[in-house]
Protein backbone atom coordinates (compact mmCIF):
# COMPACT_ATOMS: atom_id res chain seq x y z
CA UNK A 1 0.00 0.00 0.00
CA UNK A 2 0.89 3.51 -0.43
CA UNK A 3 2.31 5.41 2.70
CA UNK A 4 1.20 8.31 3.41
CA UNK A 5 3.90 11.37 3.96
CA UNK A 6 3.93 14.68 5.03
CA UNK A 7 5.91 14.95 1.67
CA UNK A 8 2.53 14.49 -0.19
CA UNK A 9 0.65 16.80 1.92
CA UNK A 10 -1.27 20.34 1.34
CA UNK A 11 0.80 23.52 2.79
CA UNK A 12 -0.23 23.82 6.26
CA UNK A 13 -2.86 26.61 6.95
CA UNK A 14 -2.24 29.29 9.51
CA UNK A 15 -5.65 27.81 11.24
CA UNK A 16 -4.25 24.43 11.60
CA UNK A 17 -0.82 25.80 13.45
CA UNK A 18 -2.46 27.71 15.76
CA UNK A 19 -5.19 25.13 16.60
CA UNK A 20 -2.02 22.81 17.04
CA UNK A 21 -0.20 25.49 18.90
CA UNK A 22 -2.98 25.87 21.96
CA UNK A 23 -2.76 21.88 23.29
CA UNK A 24 0.74 23.31 24.19
CA UNK A 25 -1.51 25.57 26.42
CA UNK A 26 -2.77 22.25 28.81
CA UNK A 27 1.35 21.37 29.39
CA UNK A 28 1.53 24.66 30.14
CA UNK A 29 -0.59 25.36 33.24
CA UNK A 30 0.05 21.64 34.15
CA UNK A 31 4.25 22.25 34.29
CA UNK A 32 3.85 25.74 35.56
CA UNK A 33 1.48 24.87 38.69
CA UNK A 34 3.40 21.86 39.26
CA UNK A 35 6.39 23.48 39.24
CA UNK A 36 5.74 26.87 40.71
CA UNK A 37 3.36 25.80 43.26
CA UNK A 38 3.02 21.87 44.46
CA UNK A 39 5.71 22.45 46.29
CA UNK A 40 5.34 26.01 48.02
CA UNK A 41 1.32 24.42 48.90
CA UNK A 42 2.14 21.26 50.85
CA UNK A 43 5.16 22.55 52.18
CA UNK A 44 4.41 26.04 53.46
CA UNK A 45 0.91 25.94 53.00
CA UNK A 46 0.08 22.84 54.31
CA UNK A 47 3.13 22.46 56.56
CA UNK A 48 4.47 19.13 55.12
CA UNK A 49 8.62 19.25 55.15
CA UNK A 50 9.86 19.87 51.72
CA UNK A 51 11.87 16.85 51.43
CA UNK A 52 8.80 14.57 51.17
CA UNK A 53 7.25 16.51 48.47
CA UNK A 54 10.19 17.63 46.76
CA UNK A 55 11.12 13.14 47.03
CA UNK A 56 7.47 12.34 46.26
CA UNK A 57 7.64 14.48 42.97
CA UNK A 58 10.98 13.23 42.17
CA UNK A 59 9.86 9.84 42.12
CA UNK A 60 7.13 9.92 39.79
CA UNK A 61 10.06 10.14 37.16
CA UNK A 62 10.62 5.98 37.83
CA UNK A 63 6.73 5.54 36.55
CA UNK A 64 7.69 8.79 33.72
CA UNK A 65 10.41 6.25 33.00
CA UNK A 66 7.95 3.15 32.32
CA UNK A 67 4.86 5.08 30.51
CA UNK A 68 6.94 7.95 28.50
CA UNK A 69 8.75 5.47 26.24
CA UNK A 70 5.95 3.01 26.35
CA UNK A 71 3.39 5.78 25.35
CA UNK A 72 5.60 6.71 22.47
CA UNK A 73 6.36 3.27 20.88
CA UNK A 74 2.42 2.18 21.23
CA UNK A 75 1.52 5.50 19.37
CA UNK A 76 4.22 5.03 16.94
CA UNK A 77 2.24 1.17 15.96
CA UNK A 78 -0.87 2.41 16.33
CA UNK A 79 -3.08 2.31 13.00
CA UNK A 80 -6.85 3.54 13.29
CA UNK A 81 -9.01 5.55 11.15
CA UNK A 82 -8.14 9.08 13.33
CA UNK A 83 -3.99 7.76 12.51
CA UNK A 84 -1.56 6.98 14.95
CA UNK A 85 -1.75 10.36 17.26
CA UNK A 86 -5.05 11.53 17.08
CA UNK A 87 -6.44 8.37 19.75
CA UNK A 88 -4.36 9.45 22.37
CA UNK A 89 -5.30 13.44 22.18
CA UNK A 90 -8.77 12.50 22.50
CA UNK A 91 -8.48 10.36 25.30
CA UNK A 92 -6.07 12.25 27.01
CA UNK A 93 -8.31 15.27 27.87
CA UNK A 94 -10.44 14.70 30.40
CA UNK A 95 -8.43 12.26 33.14
CA UNK A 96 -5.82 15.32 32.25
CA UNK A 97 -7.95 17.59 34.08
CA UNK A 98 -9.56 15.49 36.39
CA UNK A 99 -6.24 14.24 38.20
CA UNK A 100 -4.80 17.33 38.07
CA UNK A 101 -7.31 19.07 39.98
CA UNK A 102 -7.96 16.49 42.82
CA UNK A 103 -4.33 16.61 42.94
CA UNK A 104 -4.73 20.05 45.29
CA UNK A 105 -7.68 18.41 47.68
CA UNK A 106 -5.94 15.84 50.11
CA UNK A 107 -8.08 14.17 52.42
CA UNK A 108 -8.23 16.00 55.77
CA UNK A 109 -5.56 14.09 59.13
CA UNK A 110 -3.22 13.02 56.77
CA UNK A 111 0.44 11.92 58.19
CA UNK A 112 3.32 14.04 56.42
CA UNK A 113 4.26 10.29 54.97
CA UNK A 114 0.75 10.07 53.98
CA UNK A 115 0.78 13.63 52.28
CA UNK A 116 3.70 12.59 50.49
CA UNK A 117 1.95 9.07 49.00
CA UNK A 118 -0.84 11.40 48.07
CA UNK A 119 1.51 13.84 45.80
CA UNK A 120 3.67 10.86 44.49
CA UNK A 121 0.18 8.71 43.46
CA UNK A 122 -1.98 11.88 42.44
CA UNK A 123 1.44 13.78 40.32
CA UNK A 124 1.81 9.92 38.73
CA UNK A 125 -1.72 9.92 37.33
CA UNK A 126 -1.95 13.19 36.04
CA UNK A 127 1.35 13.57 34.65
CA UNK A 128 1.02 10.02 32.66
CA UNK A 129 -2.72 11.75 31.19
CA UNK A 130 -0.74 14.55 30.24
CA UNK A 131 2.23 12.33 28.63
CA UNK A 132 -0.84 10.57 26.84
CA UNK A 133 -1.32 14.03 25.15
CA UNK A 134 2.00 15.61 25.00
CA UNK A 135 4.33 12.88 23.40
CA UNK A 136 1.93 11.79 20.24
CA UNK A 137 1.24 15.65 19.68
CA UNK A 138 4.43 16.66 20.05
CA UNK A 139 5.50 13.51 17.38
CA UNK A 140 2.66 14.93 15.19
CA UNK A 141 4.33 17.85 14.94
CA UNK A 142 7.00 16.72 13.40
CA UNK A 143 4.58 14.80 11.13
CA UNK A 144 3.02 18.27 9.81
CA UNK A 145 6.04 18.85 8.11
CA UNK A 146 9.21 17.90 7.36
CA UNK A 147 10.90 21.18 6.17
CA UNK A 148 13.64 22.46 8.75
CA UNK A 149 12.94 25.91 9.01
CA UNK A 150 8.97 25.44 9.01
CA UNK A 151 9.17 23.45 11.87
CA UNK A 152 11.08 25.79 14.06
CA UNK A 153 8.31 28.29 13.31
CA UNK A 154 5.62 25.40 13.88
CA UNK A 155 7.55 24.65 17.16
CA UNK A 156 8.14 28.66 17.99
CA UNK A 157 4.30 28.85 17.75
CA UNK A 158 3.70 25.62 20.08
CA UNK A 159 5.75 27.60 22.02
CA UNK A 160 3.93 30.68 22.84
CA UNK A 161 0.75 29.03 23.24
CA UNK A 162 3.13 27.22 25.97
CA UNK A 163 3.98 30.13 28.03
CA UNK A 164 0.08 31.84 27.52
CA UNK A 165 -0.69 29.10 29.81
CA UNK A 166 1.67 28.43 32.09
CA UNK A 167 2.29 32.17 32.84
CA UNK A 168 -1.48 33.56 31.47
CA UNK A 169 -2.79 31.07 33.75
CA UNK A 170 -0.15 32.37 36.61
CA UNK A 171 -0.74 35.75 36.76
CA UNK A 172 -4.38 35.40 36.41
CA UNK A 173 -4.33 33.22 39.54
CA UNK A 174 -2.41 35.58 41.33
CA UNK A 175 -4.60 38.85 40.47
CA UNK A 176 -8.05 37.11 41.45
CA UNK A 177 -7.60 33.89 43.06
CA UNK A 178 -4.51 34.42 45.31
CA UNK A 179 -5.70 37.90 46.95
CA UNK A 180 -4.08 39.45 49.65
CA UNK A 181 -6.06 38.99 53.14
CA UNK A 182 -5.35 41.05 56.64
CA UNK A 183 -4.86 36.92 57.35
CA UNK A 184 -2.79 36.17 54.21
CA UNK A 185 -0.57 39.38 52.99
CA UNK A 186 0.80 36.84 50.67
CA UNK A 187 -2.08 35.74 49.16
CA UNK A 188 -0.25 33.20 47.28
CA UNK A 189 0.22 31.71 50.56
CA UNK A 190 -4.02 31.63 51.32
CA UNK A 191 -5.17 27.80 51.06
CA UNK A 192 -8.52 29.06 50.29
CA UNK A 193 -7.18 30.44 46.64
CA UNK A 194 -5.98 26.98 45.87
CA UNK A 195 -9.40 25.74 44.95
CA UNK A 196 -10.60 27.91 42.06
CA UNK A 197 -6.60 27.59 41.16
CA UNK A 198 -7.29 23.73 40.87
CA UNK A 199 -10.72 23.71 39.23
CA UNK A 200 -9.60 26.65 36.51
CA UNK A 201 -6.85 24.70 35.94
CA UNK A 202 -8.25 21.45 35.51
CA UNK A 203 -11.00 22.58 32.74
CA UNK A 204 -8.44 24.68 30.81
CA UNK A 205 -6.34 21.47 30.45
CA UNK A 206 -9.09 19.33 28.91
CA UNK A 207 -10.01 22.31 27.02
CA UNK A 208 -6.97 22.89 25.36
CA UNK A 209 -6.29 19.55 24.31
CA UNK A 210 -9.81 19.18 22.96
CA UNK A 211 -9.23 22.00 21.04
CA UNK A 212 -6.10 20.99 19.71
CA UNK A 213 -7.13 17.71 18.78
CA UNK A 214 -10.70 18.54 16.67
CA UNK A 215 -8.41 21.55 15.31
CA UNK A 216 -5.72 19.45 13.43
CA UNK A 217 -7.61 16.37 12.63
CA UNK A 218 -8.16 17.57 8.96
CA UNK A 219 -4.49 16.76 8.68
CA UNK A 220 -4.84 13.05 9.58
CA UNK A 221 -5.37 11.86 5.71
CA UNK A 222 -1.99 13.65 4.67
CA UNK A 223 -0.05 11.87 8.32
CA UNK A 224 2.38 9.42 8.18
CA UNK A 225 0.63 5.98 8.86
CA UNK A 226 1.90 2.27 9.62
CA UNK A 227 1.60 -0.53 6.96
CA UNK A 228 -1.55 -2.54 6.42
CA UNK A 229 0.41 -5.60 7.82
CA UNK A 230 3.11 -3.74 10.44
CA UNK A 231 5.63 -6.37 11.56
CA UNK A 232 4.60 -8.37 15.04
CA UNK A 233 7.40 -8.07 17.60
CA UNK A 234 7.70 -9.83 21.24
CA UNK A 235 8.30 -7.64 24.20
CA UNK A 236 11.82 -7.86 23.75
CA UNK A 237 11.89 -6.76 20.12
CA UNK A 238 9.51 -3.77 21.23
CA UNK A 239 12.40 -3.12 23.92
CA UNK A 240 15.50 -3.75 21.39
CA UNK A 241 13.85 -1.04 18.59
CA UNK A 242 13.24 1.63 21.95
CA UNK A 243 16.85 0.88 23.58
CA UNK A 244 18.34 1.39 19.92
CA UNK A 245 17.40 5.32 19.69
CA UNK A 246 20.47 5.10 22.98
CA UNK A 247 22.52 4.51 20.53
CA UNK A 248 21.88 7.11 17.99
CA UNK A 249 24.70 10.12 18.36
CA UNK A 250 22.57 13.47 17.83
CA UNK A 251 19.66 11.60 19.70
CA UNK A 252 22.25 10.99 22.74
CA UNK A 253 23.27 14.85 22.47
CA UNK A 254 19.96 16.01 22.62
CA UNK A 255 18.76 14.07 25.47
CA UNK A 256 21.70 14.85 27.77
CA UNK A 257 21.07 18.86 26.83
CA UNK A 258 17.16 17.95 27.95
CA UNK A 259 18.09 16.34 31.08
CA UNK A 260 20.49 18.97 32.17
CA UNK A 261 18.20 21.66 30.82
CA UNK A 262 14.89 20.72 32.17
CA UNK A 263 16.33 20.38 35.59
CA UNK A 264 17.46 23.63 35.80
CA UNK A 265 14.06 25.14 34.62
CA UNK A 266 12.57 23.02 37.06
CA UNK A 267 15.33 24.55 39.62
CA UNK A 268 13.93 28.46 38.62
CA UNK A 269 10.27 27.50 38.90
CA UNK A 270 10.65 25.80 41.89
CA UNK A 271 12.10 28.57 43.73
CA UNK A 272 11.50 31.54 41.75
CA UNK A 273 8.31 32.17 44.55
CA UNK A 274 10.43 31.63 47.36
CA UNK A 275 12.72 34.52 45.64
CA UNK A 276 9.96 36.60 45.16
CA UNK A 277 8.61 36.41 48.51
CA UNK A 278 11.38 36.03 51.00
CA UNK A 279 14.15 37.93 49.20
CA UNK A 280 12.07 40.63 47.87
CA UNK A 281 9.44 40.24 49.54
CA UNK A 282 7.10 41.21 46.74
CA UNK A 283 2.49 40.86 47.25
CA UNK A 284 1.03 38.91 44.96
CA UNK A 285 -0.11 41.66 42.68
CA UNK A 286 3.44 42.32 41.99
CA UNK A 287 4.01 38.85 41.49
CA UNK A 288 1.04 39.07 38.91
CA UNK A 289 3.01 41.73 37.14
CA UNK A 290 6.48 39.70 36.83
CA UNK A 291 4.45 36.93 35.72
CA UNK A 292 3.12 38.72 32.62
CA UNK A 293 6.64 39.04 31.26
CA UNK A 294 6.87 36.07 30.46
CA UNK A 295 4.23 36.56 28.05
CA UNK A 296 6.18 39.38 26.74
CA UNK A 297 9.45 37.22 26.72
CA UNK A 298 7.77 34.57 24.51
CA UNK A 299 6.05 36.66 22.06
CA UNK A 300 9.70 37.96 21.46
CA UNK A 301 11.22 34.44 21.26
CA UNK A 302 8.39 33.40 18.91
CA UNK A 303 9.60 35.56 15.46
CA UNK A 304 13.17 35.69 17.01
CA UNK A 305 14.08 31.61 17.31
CA UNK A 306 13.47 30.68 13.26
CA UNK A 307 15.48 33.33 12.53
CA UNK A 308 18.38 32.49 14.86
CA UNK A 309 18.16 29.01 13.71
CA UNK A 310 18.16 30.52 9.64
CA UNK A 311 21.43 32.62 10.88
CA UNK A 312 23.61 30.33 12.91
CA UNK A 313 21.49 26.98 12.99
CA UNK A 314 19.36 25.35 15.62
CA UNK A 315 21.84 24.40 17.62
CA UNK A 316 24.14 27.43 17.92
CA UNK A 317 21.34 29.42 18.46
CA UNK A 318 19.99 27.15 21.63
CA UNK A 319 23.19 26.98 23.63
CA UNK A 320 23.79 30.54 23.35
CA UNK A 321 20.75 31.99 23.93
CA UNK A 322 20.52 29.02 27.21
CA UNK A 323 23.76 30.27 28.29
CA UNK A 324 23.82 34.25 28.03
CA UNK A 325 19.95 33.99 29.29
CA UNK A 326 21.09 32.00 32.52
CA UNK A 327 24.05 34.31 33.22
CA UNK A 328 21.37 37.39 33.23
CA UNK A 329 18.68 35.96 35.01
CA UNK A 330 20.51 35.44 38.18
CA UNK A 331 22.10 38.96 38.01
CA UNK A 332 19.70 40.29 40.24
CA UNK A 333 20.52 37.60 42.92
CA UNK A 334 24.01 37.77 42.57
CA UNK A 335 23.86 41.73 43.38
CA UNK A 336 21.03 41.12 45.74
CA UNK A 337 24.02 39.27 47.58
CA UNK A 338 26.51 41.75 47.49
CA UNK A 339 24.00 44.38 48.88
CA UNK A 340 24.16 46.10 45.37
CA UNK A 341 20.43 45.74 44.32
CA UNK A 342 17.58 47.60 44.66
CA UNK A 343 16.02 46.59 48.63
CA UNK A 344 12.67 45.70 49.06
CA UNK A 345 9.90 48.16 48.62
CA UNK A 346 12.18 50.56 46.31
CA UNK A 347 10.40 51.93 43.46
CA UNK A 348 12.40 50.05 40.73
CA UNK A 349 12.83 47.14 42.28
CA UNK A 350 9.56 45.69 40.43
CA UNK A 351 10.31 47.25 36.96
CA UNK A 352 13.86 45.82 36.57
CA UNK A 353 13.14 42.51 37.68
CA UNK A 354 10.37 43.05 35.09
CA UNK A 355 13.05 44.14 32.29
CA UNK A 356 15.60 41.39 33.37
CA UNK A 357 12.72 38.48 33.71
CA UNK A 358 11.66 39.88 29.88
CA UNK A 359 15.21 39.40 28.39
CA UNK A 360 16.15 36.19 30.34
CA UNK A 361 12.95 34.22 29.55
CA UNK A 362 12.76 35.54 25.73
CA UNK A 363 16.63 33.84 25.54
CA UNK A 364 15.08 30.71 27.42
CA UNK A 365 12.53 30.31 25.00
CA UNK A 366 14.46 30.68 21.80
CA UNK A 367 16.75 27.65 23.46
CA UNK A 368 14.15 25.79 23.89
CA UNK A 369 12.15 26.18 20.57
CA UNK A 370 15.04 25.57 18.50
CA UNK A 371 16.03 22.52 20.78
CA UNK A 372 12.46 20.56 19.82
CA UNK A 373 12.83 21.51 16.16
CA UNK A 374 16.49 19.24 16.76
CA UNK A 375 14.41 16.60 18.35
CA UNK A 376 12.09 16.58 14.91
CA UNK A 377 15.32 16.68 12.63
CA UNK A 378 16.86 13.85 14.67
CA UNK A 379 13.47 11.54 13.88
CA UNK A 380 14.91 11.73 10.05
CA UNK A 381 18.18 11.27 10.93
CA UNK A 382 17.57 8.08 12.75
CA UNK A 383 15.21 7.03 10.30
CA UNK A 384 18.06 7.14 7.52
CA UNK A 385 19.63 4.75 9.37
CA UNK A 386 17.54 1.81 10.89
CA UNK A 387 14.69 2.36 8.17
CA UNK A 388 12.24 3.08 11.13
CA UNK A 389 10.35 6.56 11.37
CA UNK A 390 9.69 6.43 15.58
CA UNK A 391 8.88 9.71 16.02
CA UNK A 392 6.67 8.81 19.17
CA UNK A 393 9.65 6.97 20.66
CA UNK A 394 11.70 10.41 20.44
CA UNK A 395 9.39 12.23 21.56
CA UNK A 396 8.74 10.33 24.64
CA UNK A 397 12.21 11.32 25.68
CA UNK A 398 11.71 15.18 25.35
CA UNK A 399 8.52 14.31 27.34
CA UNK A 400 10.52 12.54 30.15
CA UNK A 401 12.92 15.07 30.31
CA UNK A 402 10.26 17.92 30.64
CA UNK A 403 8.97 15.99 33.39
CA UNK A 404 12.33 16.37 34.73
CA UNK A 405 11.63 19.70 35.30
CA UNK A 406 8.97 18.74 37.69
CA UNK A 407 10.71 16.03 38.86
CA UNK A 408 14.41 16.36 39.16
CA UNK A 409 14.35 20.10 39.55
CA UNK A 410 12.23 20.10 42.78
CA UNK A 411 14.07 17.65 44.10
CA UNK A 412 17.51 19.76 43.61
CA UNK A 413 15.02 22.85 44.77
CA UNK A 414 14.02 21.08 47.80
CA UNK A 415 17.82 19.74 48.74
CA UNK A 416 18.71 23.64 48.47
CA UNK A 417 15.96 24.94 50.56
CA UNK A 418 17.36 22.46 52.97
CA UNK A 419 21.10 23.45 52.69
CA UNK A 420 20.03 26.87 53.34
CA UNK A 421 17.97 26.27 56.66
CA UNK A 422 14.79 27.47 54.87
CA UNK A 423 12.02 27.55 57.42
CA UNK A 424 8.68 25.34 56.47
CA UNK A 425 5.68 27.43 56.67
CA UNK A 426 7.79 30.81 56.88
CA UNK A 427 6.69 34.20 57.72
CA UNK A 428 7.36 36.31 54.78
CA UNK A 429 9.05 39.12 56.88
CA UNK A 430 10.69 36.55 59.69
CA UNK A 431 13.56 35.05 57.35
CA UNK A 432 16.35 36.34 58.11
CA UNK A 433 19.27 38.38 55.58
CA UNK A 434 21.56 35.33 56.45
CA UNK A 435 19.13 32.45 55.32
CA UNK A 436 18.47 34.71 52.58
CA UNK A 437 22.24 34.65 51.31
CA UNK A 438 22.67 31.30 52.00
CA UNK A 439 19.50 30.41 49.80
CA UNK A 440 21.18 32.72 46.69
CA UNK A 441 24.56 30.97 47.21
CA UNK A 442 22.81 27.50 47.12
CA UNK A 443 20.81 28.02 44.08
CA UNK A 444 22.88 30.11 42.05
CA UNK A 445 26.27 27.72 41.58
CA UNK A 446 23.71 24.64 41.02
CA UNK A 447 21.57 26.49 38.29
CA UNK A 448 24.26 27.97 36.01
CA UNK A 449 26.24 24.79 36.66
CA UNK A 450 23.20 23.20 35.04
CA UNK A 451 22.95 24.97 31.67
CA UNK A 452 26.79 24.91 31.38
CA UNK A 453 27.02 20.91 31.17
CA UNK A 454 23.95 20.40 29.35
CA UNK A 455 25.08 23.04 26.86
CA UNK A 456 28.60 21.08 26.38
CA UNK A 457 26.70 17.90 25.76
CA UNK A 458 24.85 19.62 22.72
CA UNK A 459 28.11 20.17 21.07
CA UNK A 460 27.89 16.91 20.06
CA UNK A 461 24.65 17.61 17.87
CA UNK A 462 25.78 17.24 14.51
CA UNK A 463 22.35 17.89 12.20
CA UNK A 464 22.54 20.71 10.13
CA UNK A 465 20.12 22.16 7.32
CA UNK A 466 22.35 20.47 4.58
CA UNK A 467 22.49 17.02 6.32
CA UNK A 468 18.27 17.49 7.19
CA UNK A 469 17.47 17.87 3.44
CA UNK A 470 20.16 15.29 2.24
CA UNK A 471 18.11 12.74 5.03
CA UNK A 472 14.74 14.04 3.51
CA UNK A 473 16.00 12.99 0.11
CA UNK A 474 17.17 9.63 1.15
CA UNK A 475 13.67 8.59 3.16
CA UNK A 476 11.78 10.19 0.12
CA UNK A 477 13.66 8.16 -2.66
CA UNK A 478 12.89 4.64 -0.49
CA UNK A 479 9.46 6.07 0.10
CA UNK A 480 8.83 6.16 -3.63
CA UNK A 481 10.36 2.59 -3.88
CA UNK A 482 8.61 1.01 -1.51
CA UNK A 483 5.61 2.36 -2.66
CA UNK A 484 6.28 1.23 -6.39
CA UNK A 485 6.61 -2.37 -5.05
CA UNK A 486 3.91 -2.46 -3.10
CA UNK A 487 1.84 -1.64 -6.47
CA UNK A 488 3.79 -4.33 -8.41
CA UNK A 489 3.06 -6.59 -5.67
CA UNK A 490 -0.84 -5.76 -5.84
CA UNK A 491 -0.77 -6.48 -9.23
CA UNK A 492 1.40 -9.46 -9.51
CA UNK A 493 -1.58 -10.66 -6.26
CA UNK A 494 -4.49 -9.92 -8.43
CA UNK A 495 -3.18 -11.64 -11.96
CA UNK A 496 -2.72 -15.14 -9.45
CA UNK A 497 -5.98 -14.85 -8.80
Amino acid sequence: MTIASPNDAPPLTRSTRLFYGTGLMASGIKTSAFSTYLLLFFNQVMGVPATIVSTAIALTLVVDAVVDPTIGRWSDRTRSRWGRRHPFLFAAAVPAGLFFTITWFPPDGLSDFAMGVWVFGMASLTRACMSLYEIPSSALGAELTNDYAERTRIFALRFWFGYIGAFGFGAFCLYFFFVATPEYPRGQLNPAGYTWFAITGGVLIALAVLTSAFGTRNRIPYLRQVRDREEKLSLMGHLREMADAFTHKPFMAIFGYSIFKQTAIGLYTATTLYFGTYVFELSAGQLAILVTENLVAATLATPLAPKLAEWFGKRNAAMSMGLIGICIGVMPLILTLFGLFFPPGHPLLVPTLFVVGAVYHAMIATSLMNSSGMIADTVEDHAVKSGRHNAGVFFSVNSFTTQCAVGLGILLAGLVLDASAFPQDANPLGVSQAIKNSLIMHYVPATVGLWLVGSLLLLFYPITEASHRANLEKLKSREAEANAQAVRDGAIGGAGR
